[in-house]
């Protein structure tokens, strides 16, 4: 499991982003596939599922997933979605994002080249998780959750300890110029800090940075955010990949629950 040493000192939360190493799963899913809808058999995705509990000290009744469609859409979760995706059916849709201020949920993004964003609030004790893919990026679904955690818990953003974690990085994704012309719009003026045009007519988009970019509009101070400098793309031998896969691939897990 891949930490941000930010998030962890605070000593307020456990989280983690899994590899791809340490599970049963075989083959192209080998080994901690936690995905139960790419062809793997229940039964090992679910023993990959009680590793992952074991280490974050909780059980596998105290998880609760996003129903990730590309969307910006923030879930605020009770106790009462306690175990949804997991151990009993989720009851909502079209989810990218989740907050909460319930201690031991275990807020749970899933991903294999897509960005996940962890969000802290140290003073109210809440935190956020949302899955960023481009058009989640484009969408600035991170700033909807800082925004949603003001809403709700009181969440300032200047005291927030974000972190962008394990995705594809701008030298592995190459987009077409109709994407690249989504981020122009939503980036006006910050083009020469996410793309890169190509002599093909493609661009090169840097996810991490653009995310960074929306935390920062958001208010969260630039030295509250870390950043990944792990590509899932470039280690397909520790990580799952779309791209790198060409689709033959598992799913990672972005994990973050308060203590």
């Amino acid at each position: 499991m891949l930490v941000f040493p930010a998030l962890e000192q605070t000593g307020l939360v456990r989280h983690g982003f899994t590899t791809r190493l340490g599970g049963v799963s075989r083959d192209h899913l080998a080994s901690l596939n936690l995905s139960f809808s790419r062809g793997d058999r229940e039964e090992y995705v679910r023993e990959n599922f009680r590793r992952v509990a074991e280490y974050l000290k909780t059980e596998e009744s105290r998880f609760v997933f996003t129903d990730q469609t590309h969307t910006s859409a923030i879930r605020v979760v009770t106790e009462q979605d306690a175990g949804k995706g997991l151990t009993r059916p989720r009851d909502y849709s079209d989810v990218d994002g989740l907050v909460t201020n319930v201690p031991g949920l275990v807020l749970s993004v899933f991903t294999a080249d897509c960005v996940p964003v962890f969000l802290l609030d140290p003073k109210n004790r809440a935190i956020g998780l949302v899955h960023s893919g481009w058009r989640g990026t484009a969408e600035k679904i991170a700033r909807k959750a800082v925004e949603r955690m003001g809403r709700e818990y009181g969440t300032m953003p200047e005291d927030l300890i974000c972190a962008v974690g394990p995705s594809i990085c701008r030298d592995c994704y190459e987009v077409s110029s109709d994407v690249a012309e989504v981020f122009q719009k939503a980036f006006p003026g910050k083009e020469e800090k996410i793309l890169i045009e190509k002599k093909n007519g493609k661009f090169q988009l840097d996810l991490w940075s653009c995310n960074r970019l929306v935390l920062e509009e958001a208010g969260v101070p630039t030295e509250n955010i870390s950043i990944t400098d792990i590509c899932t793309c470039c280690n397909p031998d520790l990580l799952f990949s779309h791209r790198a896969s060409h689709g033959r691939r598992g799913n990672l897990g972005a994990f973050l629950t308060l203590i």
